[in-house]
């Protein structure tokens, strides 16, 4: 029997093997008519006298994706979610009930829904690929499980793993799902099938203890343990969250719930937090970002553009080093690193031994990987080993003339179609390109910091660029696993546009005497993941001042960095580099120098609130959004949100500095702008702000006609999402503040983009 997504064949031994294929798409994903279809195919099992079921994919690199999101985008009231929930609840205690055993034969992806799925199986049985990944993601779009994951991950891999699993989203490999007790068995991909059938011969599974160490069965066997597990993951989530997302407390107490109420009444607890959790606004915005990212991908591709196969930086500094990383690790590219020391030649090569061993010790990696990968890299002093490289990416210091000699020497010394792209952050590439023999070959590629964490890239065309470069680069950009956004070539291009206003707002409140502390959490409470001037310190406060003369030169007076920060690069108080700025460091810590009041002439003298802070500066932020957009420096809205969320760290919740203004409202951000304007006229708000109050529009329904041109004009080769695809004030030193996320490497995967979102931002900025 045939369904639309479930095929059916019984084997000689009346095993049932159900061949799971979503027609005409690359994912299989749960949809509305997936239990209707399951129901359809478990009577007819029964009809047959099977003696047990295999569930395998019919795809190559999939078993279940997981849900299909734009169905829950479409839910209009809390009530149909509710049904969702309640009809995968019912569909899943069928399969339970059935006299026969089932098997899940997990070969790729089994995510969200479709980890529920096999969890509602008796056995589960995984290929040992490294492709094969299972979790519970839906936090990282402001979800809860709603199938009843939260009820039945604890009960197989105890409480402690199923909390840290479904608050971070983790995708779990096969070796560690098989340690935890996730699945049966983990085994070669040619046996899998095999494997599955001898399982479903074994009969209904037995309830079983999950695989836990004596501590943790301590903690999880009786209620006081189980109230300090509960109690330390809300902390955690908290202090992490700023209690901005709802959805990590709805996952705990859906978990807690699991062990302390009724079956009946957990499964509802589960239920009813899913539905309210898709109703939200936090689950919109980060839903919306899921979208624009995944959109993002169907645009500037051309599969006909050569590959580009071999790479070298040139600088082997921190983001030198980081831009190597990516290209030997994630695109699996050759590359060549060019520095004029061999200290910095060796100094960017262990950068990327120290990430890649520190995956071998964890067993992601195995010793031949890692020197397979390592092989990858090599350096040079000089232009030696250039001849055929397809592109180069400059990462040195903001000089122009530098950077222009440059691009001298790779049309010198590298063939006639190899690229040039600058990672400068703030001069225009036409700049750069003045000189060049071949400019249609030079663009601007312009990473965050640390490479290898930050999604984002912003892709710069000048005038000359070729279209056959963008689409090179843009093919290039997301081979490493970047979300890239293309750009208008002038000063600062979007991210450092928006952020440096951002910043000098700060600069002015710490000058009027507002506490340093105060100023830093009061952005921290908005959202941001490090306040604005403990910011400036991780990127060097010296940096922040070679860029801001540049955006004032180009953009005008409203970027003008005040004069008084001139005395902390004077007293060598650069930032954490140093060991101070505005903070004092350790290796441990850091906290407020209070010198720093002295020495910049301010008595402390409190007299806004938080609120008040928060709202000046990201004023700023928001206007200079709008500029952006009406000069066609990004294309959309979307490109602005995403780029100000991945580049910056803009609270994703509220769906990027475009969707809150039109969560606001015009008239609201304009006439607040127009009261800040009354005491510095920088506040003032732009002329298409202001339009936009007065004819009551927002920005994702009029969005300027120019910006659909004024770029470069954008190509869509192929509708088809690309199977592969899964803050900067300078090009040099820098840190993240959230350095501990230690599963940066799952990050290829559109919720786990958002997730890296949520948790990290640039530090050079």
């Amino acid at each position: 029997m045939t369904q639309s997504v479930f095929s059916l064949d019984v084997d000689d031994n009346g095993i049932a093997v159900v061949t799971i294929d979503v027609p005409g798409e690359k994912m299989n994903t749960l949809r509305d008519t997936f239990a209707d279809d399951l129901k359809t195919l478990l009577d007819d099992a029964k009809q047959q006298s099977v003696k047990g079921m295999v569930f395998i994919s019919g795809k190559s690199d999939n078993f279940i994706a997981g849900a299909d999101v734009k169905m829950l985008d479409s839910v209009e009231r809390r009530e149909d979610a509710l049904a969702i929930s309640e009809l995968c609840h019912r569909a899943f205690f069928d399969m339970k009930k059935l006299p026969f055993p089932t098997v899940s034969a997990i070969h790729g992806a089994a995510l969200g829904g479709g980890l529920e799925f096999a969890l509602a199986c008796d056995y589960r049985v995984c290929t040992d690929s490294d492709i094969t990944k299972l979790g519970l993601p839906e936090v990282q779009l402001g979800l809860l499980p709603g199938g009843g994951g939260t009820q039945r991950l604890p009960k197989l891999v105890g409480l402690q793993k199923a909390l840290e699993w479904t608050l971070t989203g983790k995708q779990i490999r096969a070796k560690q799902a098989k340690k935890s007790g996730l699945v049966n068995d983990c085994v070669p991909q040619t046996v899998l099938l095999k494997v599955a059938k001898e399982f479903a011969l074994k009969g209904k599974a037995k309830a079983s203890k999950p695989k836990l160490d004596r501590v943790s069965q301590l903690l999880e066997s009786n209620p006081f343990g189980r109230n300090i597990i509960f109690k330390k993951a809300q902390e955690n989530v908290l202090k992490k969250t700023g209690g901005h997302y709802p959805a990590p407390l709805a996952i705990i107490k859906a978990i807690r719930a699991s062990v302390e109420l009724d079956e009946l009444k957990a499964y509802k607890t589960e239920a009813e937090g899913f539905a309210t959790l898709v109703m939200s606004s936090e689950s919109k915005a980060l839903r919306g970002i899921f979208f624009a990212t995944t959109e993002m991908k169907k645009e500037w591709r051309n599969d006909d553009a050569p590959a580009i196969t071999k790479t070298a930086v040139l600088g082997g500094g921190l983001m030198g080093a980081g831009i190597a990383h990516v290209s030997a690790v994630k695109a699996g590219v050759l590359v060549r690193i060019k520095d004029v020391a061999e200290q910095g030649i060796s100094n960017a090569m262990n950068y990327s031994y120290k990430i890649l061993d520190k995956k071998q010790k964890r067993r992601i990696l195995s010793t031949a990987e890692l020197q397979q990968t390592m092989n990858r890299i090599t350096g040079t002093t000089n232009y030696s080993g250039f001849k055929h490289i397809d592109l180069v990416i400059e990462a040195v210091f903001e000089d122009l003339s530098l950077k222009q000699g440059m691009v001298a020497d790779v049309e010198r010394e590298c063939q006639a179609n190899t690229i040039f792209a600058s990672n400068t952050s703030s001069l225009p590439i036409s700049q750069i390109a003045a000189e060049a023999a071949r400019p249609e070959n030079v663009i601007g590629l312009h990473y965050f910091s640390p490479v290898e964490k930050m999604p984002l890239v912003e892709i710069i065309p000048h005038e000359g660029t070729s279209q056959e470069t963008i689409a090179r680069i843009v093919n290039f950009a997301r081979k490493q696993g970047k979300t890239p956004i293309v750009v208008k070539d002038k000063a600062g291009f979007y991210v450092n546009r928006i952020l440096a206003p951002y910043v000098n707002e700060a600069a002015n409140l710490l000058l009027a005497g507002e506490p340093i502390e105060k100023i830093d959490a009061a952005l921290v409470e908005f959202g941001f993941p490090v306040g604005p001037l403990a910011l400036l310190d991780e990127v060097g406060i010296d940096i922040g001042s070679k860029i801001a003369p540049i955006l004032e030169k180009e953009l005008g007076d409203r970027f003008k960095a005040p004069d008084a920060f001139s005395r902390l690069i004077d007293a060598k108080r650069l930032g954490r580099k140093t060991g101070r700025g505005f903070y004092l460091y350790d290796k441990k810590s850091k906290k407020v120098d209070e010198s720093v009041y002295e020495l910049l002439g301010v008595s402390p003298s409190p007299r806004l609130n938080k609120s008040e802070i928060a709202q000046r500066c990201v004023a700023q932020m928001l206007n200079e959004a709008a500029r952006c957009l009406d000069e066609g420096i990004i294309a959309s809205p979307r490109d602005g949100d995403i780029g100000a969320i991945f580049g910056i760290g803009f609270p994703p919740f509220l769906g990027g500095p475009f969707s809150y203004m039109d969560k606001l409202g015009a008239d609201k951000v304009s006439s607040e702008m127009a009261t800040f304007a009354n005491f510095n006229p920088v506040f003032a708000p732009c002329a298409p702000l202001v339009a936009m109050a007065d004819a009551g529009g927002r920005f994702y329904q009029v969005v300027p006609a120019q910006t659909q041109q004024n770029i470069v004009e954008t190509t869509v080769v192929d509708d088809a999402i690309s199977k592969d695809e899964t803050t900067d004030i300078e090009s040099s030193e820098a840190t993240v503040t959230n350095a501990e996320r230690e599963d940066a490497e799952n990050s290829e995967t559109d919720t786990n983009v958002v997730n890296s979102a949520c948790e990290g931002t640039d530090k050079k900025s």
